[in-house]
């Protein structure tokens, strides 16, 4: 397989696609995202807009699969609900335009909940339909593939070849203390005045836990719905980066570049991709 991959914020459908296929080019344009990618990756995703790119540039590439997660902003329960009318949303119709005149021969994606049923999905189907691809549908979340943190998302992965239908993983979840960093980075710790005004609405964790709540891009700046925080006999503190990292299911080689503070990395985490759950997915593109 030759994969483009849109969206590729820190490579997370590169890590997921691994020695099934090559990604000829990856875009995005967040600084620190393709500082990432290239840091883990070698190579650097190409800052271009995706609403304005030529179809020369894509047909040259020679690709026959699309890897991509759009931005979630127009359909998560915590925005404006503004669907294809939301201006993040243009990049997505221009590569629906695109399809028209330059189908692949495989489509991958991943969104929130809220994607399913929206205009947006109805476009994507719709032009599946027209290019008389196959394709299937899941709301999957890592909680089902062995990692203790909750993400639900939409998967959708299509072809041109009709595609199997695949058992679900049966898994059993670890407690959050196998992801936790072996030395503890104290500044992670909340003061006693932010715990005191924060804590009633946090959602606490404790290390022999099973489970805990979806990590957002706000996660460095936000208490309250931004994601979990850990009880632990010293207080309660935030997840690492590289705690976050490993309830994503990114390998243990990876790393941010050091010129990253730690809040860009938790917003660069917090829009990522779950890995083990984006594997299972690209596995239906590979019959055995």
């Amino acid at each position: 397989m030759r994969a483009i991959e849109f969206f590729s914020g820190i490579g997370g459908w590169r890590y997921a696609l691994g020695h099934r296929g090559t990604v000829s080019r990856a875009f995005d344009i967040s600084p620190g995202a393709n500082a990432t990618y290239a840091h883990n990756h070698g190579d650097r995703p190409l800052d271009r807009e995706i609403a304005t790119l030529d179809p020369d540039l894509i047909a040259g590439l020679k690709a026959d699969t699309w890897l991509m997660s759009p931005p979630c902003q127009p359909f998560c329960r915590m925005g404006a609900h503004r669907g294809l009318e939301d201006l993040r949303s243009r990049a997505f119709l221009h590569l629906m335009d695109l399809m028209t005149i330059l189908p692949p021969d495989h489509l991958v994606l991943e969104n929130v909940v809220g994607f399913l049923g929206s205009q947006a999905h109805e476009l994507l189907c719709s032009r599946l339909r027209a290019e008389k691809m196959h394709w299937r549908e899941f709301q999957l979340c890592p909680t089902g593939f062995g990692i203790p943190n909750l993400r639900p998302r939409v998967y959708l992965v299509a072809s041109r070849r009709p595609l199997p239908a695949l058992p679900l993983p049966v898994l059993t979840r670890p407690p959050l203390a196998v992801f936790l960093d072996p030395l503890e980075d104290c500044s992670l710790y909340l003061s006693s005045e932010q715990s005191a005004q924060h804590g009633p609405g946090l959602a606490l964790v404790r290390p022999e836990d099973d489970i805990s709540a979806c990590f957002i891009g706000g996660y460095g700046k936000r208490f309250v719905g931004s994601g979990p925080f850990l009880r632990t006999p010293q207080g309660i503190r935030r997840f690492s980066p590289r705690e976050v990292a490993r309830l994503m299911g990114l390998p243990s080689g990876f790393d941010f570049p050091e010129s990253l503070g730690r809040t860009q990395r938790y917003k660069l985490l917090g829009n990522g991709l779950s890995i083990p759950v984006a594997q299972w997915v690209i596995t239906h593109l590979f019959p055995c």
